[in-house]
């Protein structure tokens, strides 16, 4: 028995991958349901993954996989459905300087710190407020996440200083979310100073993109 039903999980497992590995590889980004096609994927994935982990005999392990794919195909798709509507609601919303990115598993907004903050000033200027009250009101309307505020700075002046101002400024936008009513426990501010540049800070328009909060919803597994 045991040597019967070992390949047949094998199999499984093998056809898992490999139709994960081409959906992922041929989903369109312009189809506007994209997100929740790979969201479905990946959660068939992890589904079969712990379908196998929760099986006792080598029968149970090929049925608990097989249940355990098709819960975390339905899951990750509602996500993935859930960012795609978030997504296209706050382009809608946002101004043409915050950035939108869409990973299948959750939605990065990127505000450059130079419209939010004067220089060395952990402020919000408030005539710039209103695309973070947006955001805010958005993770209202989608209650199931929670969201990473990190702040990042280019590698001008001290390190130790720039990480300082980074949790700063991550922790003023953090207050405006929760300022429109975003609970503090879905909210975790996070310094990175100069740690994590996404151009070189070698030339002005480098840094310029360095500066920068990154406002990351993460939707909750159940």
């Amino acid at each position: 028995m045991i040597r019967a039903t070992k390949p047949i999980f094998l199999t499984l497992t093998a056809a898992l991958a490999l139709a994960a590995c081409s959906d992922i590889t041929l989903i369109d980004d312009s189809d506007p349901n994209a997100r929740a096609k790979s969201g479905a994927v990946i959660g068939a994935l992890g589904g079969a993954a712990a379908g196998r982990i929760l099986g006792g005999n080598n029968n149970d392990t090929v049925k608990n996989t097989l249940v355990g794919a098709a819960v975390g195909a339905a899951a990750g798709g509602l996500i993935g459905n859930n960012l795609d509507k978030q997504e296209a609601a706050l382009r809608q919303q946002l101004g043409n300087n915050v950035g939108i990115n869409n990973t299948g598993d959750r939605l990065i907004v990127t505000l450059p710190q130079d419209i939010l903050f004067a220089t060395d000033s952990a402020s919000l200027r408030p005539d710039l407020q209103a695309d973070l009250h947006t955001v805010g009101r958005s993770l209202l309307e989608y209650p199931n996440t929670t969201v990473q505020v990190i702040g990042h700075t280019d590698s001008d002046g001290d390190a130790g200083y720039n990480q300082q101002l980074s949790q700063r400024r991550a922790q003023s936008v953090a207050s405006v979310l929760m300022s429109e009513g975003v609970p503090s426990y879905r909210i975790q501010s996070i310094g990175r100073g100069e740690n994590q540049p996404i151009a070189s800070n070698l030339t002005a328009e480098g840094k310029q993109q360095n500066r920068r909060v990154e406002i990351v919803i993460l939707p909750n597994a159940s």
